[in-house]
């Protein structure tokens, strides 16, 4: 199933309960003093962060969510139950948006809840407007009416780095290697249509789906997956040894990085030249100098995933890289 990113919903706060008038009865004091008690607050709706990219789709199919309403106030001064909140569990790295509202929220650590929508108050009682010079008050108010709106959430995926590179680059394959994600994989563009996450040593490495020429303008998987990258940390570019020109792969990319997000462009960037071990020694040293011409980077390596020495050789200078940052 594709990974839903990215949904809009209504969402509703509850309201809060009304307060009523209410009066003692007591043998022979038919009105003995105002006694309505207050009607609860109304639900707030909350956003919980979770370690779970796939969260959004619970609510994939929902139009609306409301938090409960505030119960009313109750005899003998009893205070009305307020509404539970609603809780909508999201993805660690979403953004709520409500754009009537000015409002926007980010989700960073898991298990933290954050107000997105507030209850509306309750309403007070008549008890509540008892005075030395209005001791048999008939006035109680209603609840008012809780915050509301449409909610867009979107997911950026957070990660220590993330693989980016052409399609069938061999980001998927190395992603397995490095970490046991078992993402999917396979000989042909776009196997994988969402970003996989592996674990490297406590650090998160996110497989970006591969981009193409023109994927900022929105062509192939276009911008959905390039927003993902805005959050990581290091870029590990790869480049494929089956590419006959690998600079202007590695150009066809960077340039998609610059135009989408200017900012992109300055993360730092770890070039590999992967699938090593269908060319020659000397022609992964040509084509190394060549990345490293071109990108003045002294940080390109090489690796084949069919070769353990190879992996092992990259995977230690990527631990060191981790420890160094």
């Amino acid at each position: 199933m594709a990974l839903i990113d990215s949904i809009r919903i209504k969402v509703s706060a509850g309201s809060g309960g009304s307060g009523i008038v209410r009066w003692i009865r007591e043998r022979g004091r038919p009105r003995g003093g105002p006694c309505g008690g207050d009607g609860g607050r109304g639900g707030d709706v909350m956003l919980e962060g979770v370690r779970d990219i796939s969260a959004l789709a619970s609510y994939r199919y929902k139009k609306t969510l409301s938090a409960e309403n505030g119960q009313g106030g109750g005899y003998n001064k009893k205070h009305g139950a307020n509404g539970e909140s609603l809780v909508l569990r999201v993805p660690i790295g979403t953004v709520a948006r409500i754009p009537e509202l000015e409002r926007e929220i980010e989700v960073m650590k898991e298990g933290e809840r954050i107000v997105l929508l507030s209850g509306g108050a309750g309403g007070f009682g008549n008890d509540h407007f008892k005075s030395s010079t209005n001791q048999n008050p008939l006035e109680a108010t209603p609840g008012k009416t809780g915050e509301s709106g449409i909610v867009s959430l979107e997911l950026k995926l957070i990660a220590d780095a993330g693989l980016i590179g052409l399609p069938s680059a061999g980001k998927s394959s190395l992603l397995n290697a490095l970490t046991h994600a078992h993402a999917k994989i396979g000989a042909y563009p776009f196997t994988t249509l969402e970003p996989n996450l592996g674990d490297f040593y406590g650090y998160i490495l996110a497989d970006i789906p591969g981009l193409i020429e023109g994927a900022s303008e929105g062509k192939g998987l276009g911008t959905r997956f390039l927003k993902h990258i805005e959050r990581t940390e290091i870029l590990i570019h790869l480049v494929s040894s089956e590419q006959e020109n690998p600079v202007e792969s590695y150009k066809s990319i960077r340039k998609e990085l610059e135009t989408f997000e200017s900012k992109l462009s300055k993360k730092r960037e770890v070039i590999v030249l992967s699938k090593t071990d269908l060319i020659s020694e000397k022609e992964i040293s040509e084509r190394m100098n060549m990345l490293k011409e071109e990108s003045s980077s002294d940080e390109v390596y090489s690796v084949s995933i069919q070769n353990s020495e190879s992996l092992k050789t990259f995977s230690d200078k990527l631990a060191q890289i981790f420890a160094d940052k």
